[in-house]
């Protein structure tokens, strides 16, 4: 199996591991996706880049005035295209309206979050690459095997737009999901509808930012101090124009 490639460039160790395991997981049949529908979901996110209808909309006042047709891999559901091009190129102005027509158009909740999972570190993993100058990885060949269609019995309703598990309710099955007495943001538990994309998002962000458990500390630091890592952050986001 490809995993991404570094050129002359001296990367950790760490952050090899991670996005090894990354394409590892994408290839892998998943709870609600096979195998094949997870490398054709990272194909879709990669043509999002390219797609003239994303790129009109991204200019648009109000993306949900816009009508058009996705460029690129059509061997997935519209509706399912619609939200990997959406996350890929637009997401901080996905609605709760949006989320709803989304849902009504047939995609429930935990697919959505695999969604979600996939594209965002697959992003992550390519934008690492081209802040490299480097071209993106070729994308893993897909194992077979079916999904596993599981859904974690302590994941409820508390106010976002899908179920999610609490730490105080993270157990058995799901022990590992949050380290003990950890901080765990939104953003971890916003895919714990889908336990296996927090456990590989968790490898992600300790390789490229910090351990959960190291959060609290502004002491801890890699090649940056915690106040430059910080500002990086900060930065990044608000180009991004992240809702945190």
């Amino acid at each position: 199996m490809a995993d991404p490639g570094y050129g002359p460039y001296a990367v950790r160790d760490e952050i090899r591991a991670a996005q090894a395991a990354l394409w590892r997981h994408i290839a892998e049949p998943g709870t609600w996706w096979a195998g094949a529908q997870r490398v054709a979901i990272a194909r879709a996110a990669r043509d999002a880049d390219g797609c003239g209808f994303c790129a009109e909309r991204k200019q648009a006042l109000s993306p949900g005035a816009m009508r058009g047709e996705h460029a690129g891999d059509a061997s997935l559901p519209a509706n399912v295209i619609e939200v990997i091009h959406r996350v890929r190129t637009d997401p901080a102005r996905l609605s709760r309206a949006w989320f709803d027509a989304v849902k009504a158009n047939g995609l429930e909740a935990g697919p959505y979050v695999e969604i979600i999972g996939l594209v965002a570190m697959l992003s992550g993993v390519d934008w690492f690459a081209r802040s490299l100058g480097l071209e993106l990885p070729l994308l893993p060949e897909p194992r077979p095997g079916a999904p596993s269609r599981y859904t974690p019995a302590s994941a409820r309703d508390h106010g976002a737009w899908v179920p999610l598990i609490a730490p105080e309710d993270a157990g058995g099955s799901e022990a590992d999901l949050y380290p003990a007495g950890a901080i765990v943001p939104n953003i971890i538990r916003a895919l714990s509808l889908v336990p296996s994309e927090v456990r590989v998002l968790h490898q992600m962000a300790a390789a490229h930012y910090l351990d959960l458990d190291r959060l609290p500390d502004p002491t801890a630091h890699r090649a940056l101090d915690r106040m430059q890592m910080e500002l990086v952050a900060a930065r990044v986001s608000a180009l991004n124009q992240c809702f945190y």
